[in-house]
């Protein structure tokens, strides 16, 4: 099965009930850390349970030392994942407002811990769900344990000292997911230094998106990433954003284009920035 895979609100509206489906919403807030929650107790797709990117998908934030999200322990990861009710044979929806940010990072979790079939991102998110008029549930979700083990694949991840020590390797494609004029210095709202890593290209993952909200077509998003590789293998790329979260939305997107898993920098600018003696680029 593909390793990225989408799944339409009508689609999914067909398998609600079907066993060995889970849902988990992963709504969630940069401004607001209690959106996602409130959010789910206000409606939120029958049967799924809330995943909170503070405090299910990401690991305590060490100031000064971590990013802003840090990958999660892998056994309480596991744990969380079993409580929701996943087996290794689960077929899991994440969905998020719309943009799929949110439900990307856990979709590049699972992918992480080596559930890579049968995990689906809801095209065009909670947005799109509205649209189909499909209706929303205040019931809590509930599940029996399920029995997933994972590993980390830690060749999927670079820290902080070995990327710097291969910013000047030709093989290397380095995409930063955050908006232009943050990649550029221009503007920083959330962390205390402004720019980006030396060498470093900019692939906004709001770029993967149609006017719908919605995926671009794989040709699109191939054509996409072939303008940024310039030949360079895959392989060898590294994704970040501000914190390891959109990045995961640009190796969503380059999955659906058809490309073998690309790296993650998973700690991304927030941590690169947390030693001064890191090189720092402003500009194009």
């Amino acid at each position: 099965m593909p390793l990225a895979q989408l799944i339409s609100p009508q689609a999914l509206a067909e398998h609600i009930d079907a066993p060995g489906w889970v849902l988990l919403d992963c709504r969630y807030s940069l401004e607001d850390a209690d959106y996602g929650q409130r959010s789910y107790a206000e409606g939120h797709i029958a049967g799924a349970h809330f995943a909170d990117l503070g405090r299910d998908l990401s690991a305590p934030v060490i100031k000064g030392v971590t990013g802003r999200h840090p990958l999660p322990e892998p056994a309480q990861l596991q744990e969380r994942l079993q409580r929701w009710g996943i087996a290794a044979d689960s077929q899991i929806v994440l969905y998020d407002d719309g943009p799929g940010a949110y439900a990307a990072r856990a979709w590049w979790l699972l992918a992480w811990l080596g559930k890579r079939d049968g995990v689906f991102l809801l095209d065009g998110g909670l947005a799109a769900w509205h649209a189909a008029g499909l209706p929303l549930s205040l019931d809590a979700a509930s599940a029996e344990p399920g029995d997933f083990v994972g590993t980390p694949d830690d060749t999927r991840v670079v820290d902080a000292a070995h990327l710097q020590a291969r910013l000047h390797d030709p093989q290397l494609t380095l995409l930063d997911a955050r908006a232009l004029p943050r990649f550029l210095g221009e503007v920083e709202p959330i962390d205390p230094v402004a720019g980006h890593i030396p060498g470093a290209q900019c692939a906004a993952f709001t770029e993967n998106l149609g006017p719908d909200g919605r995926f671009l077509p794989a040709e699109q998003l191939r054509a996409r990433f072939d303008a940024q590789f310039h030949g360079r293998p895959v392989e060898q790329a590294v994704a970040y954003c501000g914190s390891g979260v959109t990045a995961c939305h640009n190796l969503f997107a380059m999955a659906l284009a058809g490309y073998p898993l690309a790296t993650l920098y998973p700690g991304s600018w927030s941590d690169w920035i947390t030693d001064p003696q890191r090189p720092v680029q402003k500009g194009a």
